[in-house]
């Protein structure tokens, strides 16, 4: 064998490993499924990547209803927050709800800076009492010294600020007035679901040590994006731990429960005790009688007005406007009094009575009865 090879050797060389070392028609079959080969592993991969990874080390404890009514309460409470920014600081935003997702304690964490000041607000509930467990804010310093600026007459300039930017103490002084308007417009927030009040507890000036929940906590994160004149895009970051929002969800559901009519709880003794001490007028009628207004003119002391009844006849009692008793005039104790004889039974009204009133039907039934 020469050891150069032509170039008609190079060639059927080159074809026969192009073509597995056969000839004949098994090489447009191998070439076939060779192509249809990376066709069948990319079909693979777009079915795994509609598989949604779970992580059973960290679970979801609120389902996407909840998430979804909370959702709900922030979007109403950033409109809020809008309305009363642009009125009190006099600057125009547009504050709106960008992220909304569960999460673990030290991803919230994580996200501050070393000079950052993240504000603890405690949770109070009507009839119920103060939260355990605080919920934290945090604003851009750009944000609040953008505030701080329009609150003391400053121009219309928005201010830029580092994010690691360290606040004086004149300036953490009126960071706290700015932050008492941001934390009591989520009372309007939550008050179309619940009444909850929510008030600063204190400002902590190094968050990475604040340790009023464990890490592995769950909470939501919100983050609110606050548009301060189209030139600045600041934000506000709320976290809620998770055992605060457990806490809240189940006084609204209950709420639910008692707006639908299934009230766990038998209130009727309870009701009874409050207006049992109740006071109501109670009425004898003892007659009508129509009279001129001549008649009414010349009547004197003395004069004596024909009632049409007897004196033994029956007298009907009301309780406010409504005939409830029919009774016998006497005296007990020297004094005038009705003994009641018969209770007055509601009548429906009949469809010819024309203009006759409930009241005349139930007078005519009982004289009939006494009759």
């Amino acid at each position: 064998m020469a050891d150069v090879l032509s170039q008609s050797q190079i060639d059927e060389l080159l074809k026969s490993m192009a073509g597995g070392g056969g000839g004949g028609g098994s090489a447009p079959a191998e070439e076939k499924a060779a192509e249809a080969k990376p066709a069948a592993v990319e079909v693979e991969k777009k079915e795994e990547e509609n598989y949604n990874k779970y992580d059973f080390y960290s679970p979801r404890k609120f389902t996407k209803e909840k998430i979804k009514l909370l959702r709900s309460i922030y979007e109403n409470y950033a409109r809020i927050l809008t309305s009363q920014v642009n009125g009190v600081f006099r600057v125009m935003t547009d504050i709106t709800v960008i992220e909304l997702r569960e999460s673990r304690y030290y991803e919230y964490v994580n996200m501050f800076h070393e000079n950052d000041c993240m504000t603890l607000v405690d949770a109070h509930f009507t009839d119920k009492g103060k939260s355990n467990v605080p919920l934290m804010v945090y604003a851009t310093p750009g944000l609040i010294i953008t505030l701080v600026n329009h609150m003391l007459g400053g121009g219309d300039a928005v201010i830029r600020v580092e994010e690691n930017y360290r606040y004086t103490d004149v300036e953490m002084a009126l960071y706290k007035r700015v932050l008492d308007y941001i934390i009591h417009s989520m009372d309007d927030g939550f008050s179309n679901y619940i009444n909850i009040n929510f008030k600063m507890q204190r400002v902590e000036e190094n968050p990475s040590m604040t340790q009023e929940i464990g890490l592995d906590e769950t909470v939501v994160i919100i983050v609110l994006n606050v548009d301060v004149s189209g030139l600045a895009a600041e934000k506000i970051r709320l976290c809620i731990p998770g055992t605060l929002l457990e806490h809240t969800f189940k006084i609204i559901d209950n709420r639910k429960h008692i707006a639908r009519g299934f009230s766990y709880e038998n209130n009727s003794d309870v009701i009874m005790n409050h207006i049992k001490d109740t006071k109501f007028t109670v009425t004898g009628q003892l007659g009508i009688v129509k009279l001129d207004i001549s008649d009414v003119y010349h009547l004197q002391v003395g004069d004596v007005i024909d009632m049409n009844k007897s004196s033994k006849s029956q007298v009907k009692l009301f309780v406010g406007r409504q005939p409830w008793f029919m009774g016998t005039m006497g005296v007990y104790k020297k004094n005038i009094a009705v003994r009641i004889d018969d209770r007055i039974k509601p009548v429906v009204k009949n469809k010819n009575a024309g203009d006759e009133n409930i009241e005349s039907l139930l007078g005519e039934s009982v004289e009939q009865k006494t009759g």
